[in-house]
């Protein structure tokens, strides 16, 4: 069988099942082959990660269809689900509580670190609520 069409076969299987190896088997090509070609061939790489990428999207889809199913048919699990990672109500939450007072004890290089971490975690110090 010509390569091209073997490797157009191969995307379209990708494209379906963005797993390599479901791919290679149900083309009848190595997965030694693809790699190859992956690596020798950028034009090759590219549609393979544009197929990749549409399967993924397809499989997505699937699953959120199925999620809607289950939501539907009222499954506790599913819904739960479907709010924690969809609402930004549900979503799991991380409190951070303590205090820092060895900031002093530290070099001012770590100390300034430290300053930074919290800023960034949105956390103020009790030094700026003195403020």
């Amino acid at each position: 069988m010509k390569k091209t069409k073997l490797q157009n076969q191969f995307f379209e299987e990708l494209k379906k099942v963005p797993i390599v190896q479901v791919a290679c088997e149900k083309t009848g090509v190595s997965r030694n082959s693809v790699y190859r070609w992956k690596k020798e061939d950028t034009k090759f790489s590219e549609k393979m990660e544009e197929a990749l990428t549409e399967g993924v999207a397809l499989v997505n889809d699937m699953s959120e269809s199925q999620l809607l199913t289950l939501i539907k048919e009222k499954n506790y699990p599913a819904i739960s689900f479907w709010l924690r990672h969809r609402n930004d109500k549900y979503k799991n939450k991380v409190e951070l509580s303590g205090s820092v007072k060895t900031i002093n004890e530290m070099s001012p290089e770590q100390g300034k670190l430290v300053k930074e971490a919290l800023r960034l975690a949105g956390v103020e110090t009790y030094e700026e609520n003195q403020q």
